[in-house]
């Protein structure tokens, strides 16, 4: 070998070992990349039959739950009464599978427990897991407990006064065709409703005043039995914006317990009459000449005749003492009453008068005096109500009506801190959206 292929091989030979060199850095460097993935799997073809088992059989004690006295399972129920219900459907959406029970509710239906039973009233019932019926139950617009309690093989009547916790709620809502739809579309009760036409009807006459787009607020109370709303209490607060006049009252009991709605200021919101003496109806025949449709001839009339339904309620405009309570020619029914300052009003066509009036009676603003009706010359159901000054008649719904007393001074500090953060809260409602009813 000569010196030259010596010098070939040694060069070779270095590239080889080189080479080897390589291929163990190379390894001992992936040995932990290596041991990662021994660590999340296991190799093929393992033989676990080198591993030892052995099987093991024990008995478990499992505490076994003791039977129920009661064998069958206990459900509660509840449905809205609506509108058109009968006792029959009433007890079907209940799950109610009992022919005894159907039998005695039926029974006792024209009984004072099931007379209290109004459409919107949520009942309950407790059944068997048969339908057997076990208790029924509703709560009044009075927060009464009302219902019946199975005992043995009899039903049980169950009454009792629940305790009702109050809350304030605040509402908005505008006009868009009457007082009733703008305060449901609010969320509102008619008790609501009412005390709102009650308490500006000095000023407002809800029969010919409203307009469309007329808005109002309000502040009440709300009593709840554990959680549940039953029934709407007091307006403590309110604003109505009547074409554009707005009016507000705030309601302040003084310390003896005398209370009453006054504006911000402390004048008395209770005028000495009311614009009308019916709630929620419309005008049939205005203060003016008139062609008389019995007497078929021109005459003043000299009142405002309300139409209404027959029995609806009417009204004392103003404290005063009965004159007349009777019938006299065609006016039928008629009450008159007498009141300061020589001002009289007369409410004619009555179906019936307050059984307890009779001349000398005293009555207070709001009292009933008697219902619509049809008598006298009257070609169908509706109130003639006249307003005489000094004997004299003059129109009702342009004369000036007085005011009651206002805060006494020494009482304004205290109606002050009453009717400041009601005011603020009125203010507050004004920038919330209104429910709004077409």
């Amino acid at each position: 070998m000569n010196k030259h292929e010596k010098q070939i091989l040694t060069h070779f030979g270095g590239r080889r070992e080189s080479k080897l060199r390589l291929r163990w850095i190379v390894a001992l460097c992936s040995l932990p990349f290596l041991g990662m993935v021994a660590a999340f799997g296991t190799a093929p073809d393992t033989e676990y039959s080198l591993v030892p088992t052995r099987t093991v059989v024990e008995a478990l004690d499992i505490a076994r739950p003791e039977p129920s006295a009661d064998a069958g399972q206990v459900f509660w129920r509840e449905e809205r009464f609506g509108r058109g219900d009968t006792i029959s459907d009433l007890l079907a959406r209940l799950g109610v599978n009992d022919e005894e029970a159907r039998a005695f509710l039926l029974k006792v239906k024209s009984g004072r427990s099931m007379q209290l039973l109004r459409p919107g009233t949520t009942v309950q019932a407790r059944t068997a897991d048969d339908g057997t019926l076990l208790a029924l139950r509703y709560i009044t617009d009075k927060g009464r407990l009302i219902g019946f309690e199975k005992q043995g093989a009899e039903f049980a009547p169950v009454e009792q006064q629940l305790s009702l916790s109050p809350e304030q709620q605040m509402k908005s809502g505008e006009i868009r065709s009457s007082l009733f739809a703008a305060t449901d579309a609010a969320g509102l009760s008619d008790n609501v409703a009412t005390q709102i036409a009650d308490v500006f009807a000095g000023d407002i006459d809800f029969h010919r005043d409203l307009r469309r787009g007329d808005k109002f607020t309000v502040i009440y109370e709300m009593f709840y039995h554990e959680g549940r709303a039953i029934k709407s209490g007091r307006l403590l607060a309110a604003e109505f914006i009547n074409q554009g006049r707005s009016y507000r009252t705030v309601w302040y009991q003084d310390a003896e317990g005398k209370g009453g709605y006054y504006t911000p200021d402390g004048k008395n919101l209770r005028k000495a009459f009311l614009r009308s003496p019916l709630e929620f109806s419309r005008i049939s025949s205005g203060f003016a000449m008139r062609f008389h449709p019995i007497l078929h001839q021109w005459r003043t009339h000299k009142g405002i005749d309300y139409a209404a339904p027959v029995g609806t309620h009417v009204k004392a405009t103003a404290d005063g003492t009965v004159e007349y309570a009777g019938r006299q020619n065609g006016y039928g029914n008629v009450v008159t009453l007498k009141h300061q300052s020589g001002i009289s009003t007369s409410y004619a066509h009555l179906s019936s008068i307050t059984a307890s009036l009779h001349k000398g009676t005293r009555v207070q603003q709001g009292d009933v005096i008697g219902h619509v009706g049809q008598t006298g010359w009257a070609t169908g159901p509706h109130l003639h109500y006249e307003f005489r000054v000094n004997n004299e008649v003059r129109n009702p719904l342009k004369v000036a009506l007085p005011a009651a007393l206002p805060i006494p001074p020494q009482q304004m500090a205290a109606f002050n801190n009453v009717s400041g953060p009601m005011a603020a809260k009125l203010n507050l409602l004004k920038n919330t959206n209104l429910a709004l009813i077409e």
